[in-house]
């Protein structure tokens, strides 16, 4: 019996082996992969998967889900995970580094610039060699937004509260992910920290002017552009001064200012088109059709898998490919080490340290 479900599954590996990455990043429910999970992932409509705090029971599960996961598809898909330190990481345990909020990084460089440059770059190496240990190709980090004081939901998430800070430790941060092949992902274009409402239940409202948005919050994505962060993720937030719809479902937002004005060629992903913050845009459809109307390459359908199915038996969309190309480019460039050959690297081993000493402050 398992014999016959494993050429089964080869066979239809075979008939996606030249199916290119779809607009849509669904998710799973558990540690391992059902069926119909196994048939969703090779919609042609899907290009990825992000993988959260349920779906990891220990190293091996985790390995082993991830590559059923490249499995599914020909061409692989992208496994992306929310892991950026502090409160959000979503592994933790079986031998995972505790990593420090992005507010820590800040406060190293406050006491010494460069070695905050350093901590940072150590940090995103952590991060990334122990994700890409395990199979999974990228982490949507790091977060760009500026600290106000004022949004919970941000927080310590942030670096720092100056923009000219936030550019140069998510460069630094960005040098590390890239020495261990994992690429990063900015969020949430144009800015979500002035605003005190979480976007997850309840839909902010920013009511700056386009300038003052520029010259602070989005000035990091200018700086920094697709060459650093080869990847943005919008906000669900509405800015009226600009347009009236959220960041991520506006043309203002990604064709006219992220695109042209910016000149930003890298992968823009909608942010969770189950948030609140997406509910103006309508349904499901609605929200999915409004995003890549918009010019997002790739939307995300989180933690309702009956939407998701939903979406990809209603969404008729003919994907760019310009889009497709983007996407391939977050694939990692290189074979990562296995968990045991990565503890030994005293590359790694340094880095581990030095992190460390961050997290015990």
């Amino acid at each position: 019996m398992a014999g016959k479900k494993s050429r089964k599954d080869a066979k239809a590996r075979k008939a996606h082996k030249h199916l290119p990455p779809g607009p849509v990043m669904v998710d799973v429910a558990g540690t391992r992969l059902t069926g119909e999970e196994k048939t969703r992932l090779r919609n042609p409509l899907v290009g990825g998967v992000i993988l959260f705090a349920r779906n990891f029971e220990s190293r091996a599960q985790l390995t082993e889900l991830t590559q059923r996961i490249h499995d599914a598809r020909g061409e692989p898909l992208l496994i992306a995970v929310d892991h950026e330190g502090g409160r959000v990481q979503r592994f933790r345990e079986d031998g995972f580094t505790p990593l420090p909020p992005m507010a820590a990084l800040g406060r190293v460089w406050d006491r010494d610039p460069l070695a905050g440059m350093r901590a940072a770059t150590e940090v995103g190496y952590v991060l990334a060699a122990e994700l890409r240990a395990c199979g999974v190709d990228m982490s949507f980090t790091p977060v760009l937004d500026l600290d106000y004081g004022v949004s919970k939901v941000i927080g310590d998430r942030a670096f720092h509260r100056d923009p000219r800070v936030v550019a140069m430790l998510a460069r630094a941060l960005a040098q590390g992910l890239a020495q261990a092949g994992m690429t990063a992902c900015g969020k949430h274009f144009p800015g979500h920290g002035f605003v005190g409402a979480d976007s997850h239940h309840e839909i902010p409202v920013d009511p700056r002017s386009l300038e003052r948005i520029l010259k602070e919050d989005a000035a990091p994505y200018e700086w920094l552009g697709d060459g650093v962060i080869p990847s943005v993720m919008p906000a669900h937030v509405i800015y009226p001064k600009v347009d009236k719809h959220p960041a991520g479902f506006s043309r203002r937002w990604v064709q006219d200012i992220l695109r042209t004005r910016l000149r930003y060629d890298g992968v823009v992903f909608s942010d969770d088109l189950t948030m609140e913050g997406a509910s103006v845009a309508g349904d499901i459809l609605a929200r999915a059709e409004a995003a890549l109307d918009a010019g997002c390459d790739m939307v995300l359908v989180c933690n309702r898998p009956d939407l998701a199915d939903e979406l990809l038996a209603r969404l008729k969309v003919v994907h760019e490919p310009a889009s497709v190309e983007r996407i391939r480019r977050l694939m990692p460039a290189f074979a990562a080490p296995s968990w045991d050959a990565l503890q030994a690297q005293t590359r790694y081993q340094h880095a581990r340290s030095i992190q460390s000493e961050i997290v015990s402050r």
